[in-house]
């Protein structure tokens, strides 16, 4: 079994708060690739960037005062180009996710992954933070980021994590 796992493909990434013409150019990509790993029965699972109305009060809101993927509002959701159904959400309140972590750690012990690929938003931050907790917590396990369906919050930013991510046994593609 291979896993495909979208980060924070969320409207507020894509073309809202803090949306970027890169996030938009990888929709349709990131559409295809889940299409594809769904229609050769591999799983798929999402997370989802998760604040509450006092984001800007929190470690992150004082570093980042840009209110985003408040919970329940427009820009939270996941992108209606995307097919979400029947898939796993994870909801996170910061970059990486343990629970995630945690998930695919328990999948593995029960149908041995062949690989993971993780895609999505931002490659700099949220991507690299949960491939990164993917490598620590399943090192055998063959992980892999397709470079075109990620985006960072800049084209450099996007670039050096990639750099950073394949210094740490993570395959780009």
């Amino acid at each position: 079994m291979k896993l495909l796992i979208v980060i924070d493909m969320q409207n507020d990434f894509i073309d809202m708060a803090l949306g970027t013409k890169e996030a938009v150019a990888i929709v349709p990509a990131v559409a295809r690739k889940i299409t594809e790993y769904r229609s050769q029965g591999n799983p798929v699972v999402f997370t989802r960037d998760t604040h509450q109305k006092n984001y800007l009060q929190t470690q992150e809101g004082k570093n980042l005062p840009v209110e985003h993927c408040i919970e329940g509002t427009k820009g939270w959701q996941i992108s209606e180009k995307l097919d979400i159904a029947d898939s796993k959400i994870f909801d996170k309140p910061t970059f990486g996710s343990t629970d995630l972590a945690d998930y695919v750690f328990s999948l593995n012990n029960s149908n041995n992954i062949e690989e993971i690929e993780v895609i999505g938003l931002c490659t700099d931050i949220c991507v690299i933070s949960n491939a990164l907790l993917l490598k620590a917590k399943l090192p055998e396990v063959p992980i892999f980021v397709d470079s075109a369906c990620c985006a960072g919050v800049t084209p450099q930013s996007h670039e050096n994590a990639l750099s950073a991510m394949k210094m740490c046994q993570i395959g780009i593609r």
